[in-house]
């Protein structure tokens, strides 16, 4: 999250002033108050967030600390493969995140039936992820996105049109949930080498090999340290 800051206080000379900041995020905000109140001569703050809902310094320090335990720092990557004969679809995703001070690392992965095209299978995957992320606890925060689907992508970030019905379904779905769970979405489209963790997923799901593994990537590097 990130949050404006409004800040009314009165010079020396008894003049007052209001000085606004650019958007900065929620930690930075609320140290940057603390200072502003310890100045003796603030006249009001004014904490705003990107849905231009106020916030009270006690509430940011509740939020705050909430992070501590709830995931953060959260990128997402998905990958669909589509087998267009048997009209089965492969959905794999990739979730980092943070949590209690340590890196997290969630690889999962789903076949998925009934679906009409690779583009569908993107949305499916991208579908998928915004599900695990409702499960993980993600709520109200920035997460980037990728996927080496210029598709999904462009459409999701409103840089293309969405034409086709199904797709357009897929789309509406998602964003619904996101709005829901209060996550604003960064999207960014990178090229399938930069995707091998998920596109190796989809892959393993149109085999029939269902992966669910949530890791300490740490103590993983170390591991493998150890056997080399």
């Amino acid at each position: 999250m990130e949050l404006t800051i409004e800040w009314h206080y009165i010079t020396k000379s008894k003049q007052e002033i209001t000085w606004r900041s650019e958007a900065i995020p929620a930690a930075h905000a609320y140290t940057l108050v603390l200072d502003m109140e310890n100045t003796g001569r603030t006249k009001s703050i004014v904490m705003t967030d990107e849905h231009d809902s106020t916030w009270t310094l006690k509430e940011l320090k509740k939020y705050l600390k909430s992070l501590e335990t709830e995931p953060s720092e959260v990128e997402v990557y998905f990958d669909g493969g589509f087998h267009r004969e048997e009209k089965l679809a492969g959905l794999g995703i990739v979730v980092y995140y943070k949590q209690n001070g340590k890196n997290y690392r969630l690889r999962t992965n789903r076949l998925a039936e009934y679906l009409t095209s690779n583009n569908e299978a993107e949305y499916a995957a991208l579908n998928l992820a915004v599900e695990q992320l409702e499960e993980m606890g993600v709520h109200h925060q920035k997460v980037k996105i990728y996927g080496d689907s210029q598709v999904v992508i462009n459409e999701m970030n409103g840089e293309w049109a969405v034409t086709d019905s199904v797709l357009t379904t897929w789309a509406d779905k998602i964003d619904v949930k996101l709005q829901k769970l209060g996550i604003r979405p960064h999207y960014e489209y990178i090229d399938r080498k930069q995707n091998g963790e998920a596109d190796q997923l989809a892959n393993q799901a149109l085999q029939e090999i269902e992966i669910y593994a949530d890791i300490d990537v740490q103590k993983s590097r170390k591991k493998k340290g150890d056997l080399s």
